[in-house]
């Protein structure tokens, strides 16, 4: 991190003598200023709408030549929006990783002493790391999602296929939904760095979280399967981005309140964890 905790706060309030305390929006200015100078933010934040928009060109023309070749009932079924923002399933890693690290990377350079120093109460340093990331996440996500939106349809247009506009219904709620899936992956990764201190085992509970599982639950029993398609947290929250939603699945509210819920719950973990940590 190329500016320290202390020289944030010093920045923040040159004038305020030593007897001044600590404000909430001290806080928040702070932590924007760190996750400002993380290098690894540009390159985060880059490489997440990068993926959303490329693969939201490529996912769209795959979507028309499956809608071509497929039969009268896939062709029926087939969802224009949703075959656009569909990049969100690798866009939310790199943004996923970025929450991750504005917690891990004061612990590997030991600047978590100094933000501790800063803010001694630790609910409201953590609360103002989540609260800032929460809002660069779902800026970003929305970025990612109307761009893969905007740059798909016009895909499905020139192949003849069927595409979709934003006055149409459900439409602008998928794709606002995007970037609420997205912010919600994030402020994963942020409450999982807590949790681990550590990137590496943070990112790998992020990605069997969000790809791994849902992957290999194709291969459980149809029973089972099928539970985990409808319930767990990811496949449940993507349902926000659905228009023709599955009738035997939640239903886009519902399915992204089971992500919502989720992510309360291991946000609230990392809250207790980080609250009775001795570092």
């Amino acid at each position: 991190m190329s500016v320290t905790a202390e020289a944030t706060t010093s920045r923040l309030r040159p004038d305020a003598g030593p007897s001044r305390p600590y404000r909430v929006t001290d806080a928040l200015r702070s932590e924007w200023m760190k996750i400002r100078t993380l290098r690894s933010t540009a390159y985060s934040l880059l490489v997440t709408i990068g993926l959303g928009v490329g693969l939201g060109l490529l996912f769209s023309a795959a979507g028309a030549a499956r809608y071509d070749a497929g039969t009268a009932a896939d062709r029926a079924a087939f969802d224009p929006t949703a075959a656009s923002v569909k990049s969100y399933i690798l866009a939310q890693l790199p943004l996923g990783q970025l929450g991750v690290l504005t917690v891990t990377s004061e612990y590997a350079t030991g600047m978590i002493r100094t933000s501790l120093t800063s803010v001694p109460r630790r609910t409201r340093l953590l609360a103002a790391k989540a609260a800032v990331f929460a809002v660069v996440a779902l800026v970003v996500g929305q970025v990612v999602g109307f761009a893969a939106f905007l740059v798909g349809q016009p895909v499905l247009g020139a192949k003849g296929v069927p595409n979709a506009s934003l006055g149409d219904p459900g439409v602008f709620r998928a794709v606002i939904g995007c970037g609420l899936y997205l912010a919600a992956i994030g402020l994963l990764g942020v409450a999982l760095g807590t949790l681990l201190r550590a990137t590496a085992g943070a990112l790998a509970v992020l990605v069997s979280t969000t790809l791994l599982i849902p992957v290999i639950s194709t291969a459980f029993p149809e029973s089972w399967a099928d539970v985990v398609a409808t319930w767990w947290p990811t496949n449940a929250g993507s349902q926000i981005m659905a228009v023709r939603t599955d009738p035997d699945r939640l239903g886009p509210w519902a399915g992204y309140g089971v992500l919502l819920a989720s992510v309360a719950v291991v946000v609230t973990m990392a809250f207790v964890v980080f609250r009775r940590r001795d570092v």
